[in-house]
Order: C-alpha cells, then sequence, then structure tokens
C-alpha cells in the first residue's frame, strides 16, 4: 500500500480484518457474557438454573430463572424442526443452543468490527455497543419472535442480570476486536 492511497481506499482494504476481528470480539464478549449471568445467578439464587440443556455456557440465566425456557434452546429447535422435522434433544440441543449464543454473538461482533476500525480500545463504545445489543435483541428481537416474555412482564432484577451481561458482552467485545484489529494490520 503506498502512500498516495486514501483513507476509503484504506478502510475498504481493512474491512475483511476489521470484520475478522470483530468475530473474535463477539466470540470472547459471548464466554464473558456467560460467566457474568452466572455470576449473577450464583451471588442472587446460590445456585444456577438446573434446567438449561446448555449450562453455564449458555448466558441465558435470568430468562430460565423467570420463564423457565431458554430462548437460545427455542431457536435451535425452531432451526432443527425446520431443516430436519425433528427438535433436538439431550446433547444435541445443549451443543446447539450453545452454538445458536456463539453465532449471534459472532454476527454481532462481525458488524460491529465492520463499523469500528480503530486500532484502539474504547471501553465506552463497548458498553454502548453491548447496550444497543441487549435493547435489539433482548428487548425488542426476541419478543417479538415469540422467544421470550414481553420486558413489560420481566423483574427489573431480571432485566438487570441482562443488561449488565451485555455490557459485559460489548466491552470484552469492544477490547478483544481492537487488540485482534492492531494484530491483523500488523
Amino acid at each position: 500500500m503506498g502512500a498516495n492511497v486514501t483513507s476509503t481506499q484504506h478502510a475498504t482494504q481493512t474491512t475483511p480484518k476489521a470484520v475478522l476481528a470483530g468475530v473474535a470480539g463477539g466470540l470472547a464478549g459471548t464466554c464473558a457474557m456467560n460467566y457474568v449471568q452466572r455470576a449473577w445467578t450464583l451471588a442472587v439464587d446460590g445456585d444456577h438454573p438446573r434446567d438449561s440443556a446448555a449450562g453455564k455456557h449458555d448466558s441465558r440465566d435470568w430468562q430460565e430463572r423467570t420463564e423457565h425456557r431458554n430462548s437460545n434452546e427455542l431457536a435451535a429447535n425452531r432451526l432443527a424442526v425446520a431443516l430436519t422435522g425433528s427438535p433436538l434433544t439431550g446433547d444435541r440441543l445443549a451443543a446447539a443452543a450453545v452454538a445458536v449464543h456463539f453465532a449471534f454473538g459472532a454476527a454481532m461482533g462481525a458488524l460491529y468490527g465492520a463499523g469500528a476500525r480503530s486500532r484502539k480500545a474504547r471501553a465506552a463504545q463497548g458498553a454502548a455497543f453491548g447496550l444497543a445489543v441487549w435493547m435489539a435483541a433482548d428487548e425488542v428481537a426476541m419478543p417479538a419472535l415469540g422467544l421470550s416474555a414481553s420486558p413489560a412482564r420481566r423483574p427489573l432484577e431480571k432485566r438487570a442480570q441482562s443488561m449488565v451481561a451485555h455490557l459485559a458482552f460489548g466491552i470484552v467485545a469492544e477490547l478483544t476486536r481492537a487488540a485482534a484489529f492492531t494484530r491483523l494490520s500488523a
């Protein structure tokens, strides 16, 4: 790349790296989110929900504690029925629920990475990203798709748990994205 390359050309050339860095951030953020959810549930209830197929690798504790269902499991089963005609159970449901959750986190990270090509990590920007994902996914899309109850029916503590977990998702996604983008661009 020569010295006469415009910033538009540079941005276009770095987009695959930015997207890949975003995917890495989304995956790391999803992992962090899982641990925040689990820590919150253990602090509040002293135990984790027993009815999760995927256990600690699927961060829907707040939903399981309130609704006794899990949107990642519901989405995985919808996909399975659409593709094979049969729902998933046991270990297959557990694996598919985790895959759905991490795939969603990776996709959100990819979109975020495509638009955030700075090498400098900005925790506040990551927090805003996490809040945007929380609002769009947990507060709007999941209820609209029938994957969770209306937010108006959720206790405030459960909504706070989900919001805090998404803040962790966004911050870790941004810190990881920036580090990965720096390494990929070196």
